[in-house]
């Protein structure tokens, strides 16, 4: 992938993360789970973020004293 994709990516994760604890809050406001028990999938969703963006990140070569 590029670049773009890697800063597109990056663009989306605030909307993303309060997207998701919208989700979560209106979960529990209508009694279906408690928040106590929907947290970890916020640390699920930063961490497919995460994943995702440096998947989509440009490989750069790799730095240091290599002998030609």
């Amino acid at each position: 992938m590029n670049g773009r994709a890697a800063l597109f990516l990056q663009a989306i994760r605030g909307p993303i993360l309060l997207i998701t604890l919208g989700v979560l809050f209106a979960i529990h406001q209508a009694g279906i789970l408690r928040f106590s028990r929907t947290w970890p999938l916020i640390i699920i969703i930063i961490g497919l973020m995460k994943l995702l963006e440096r998947m989509a990140a440009p490989q750069l070569p790799p730095v240091g004293g290599q002998n030609q």
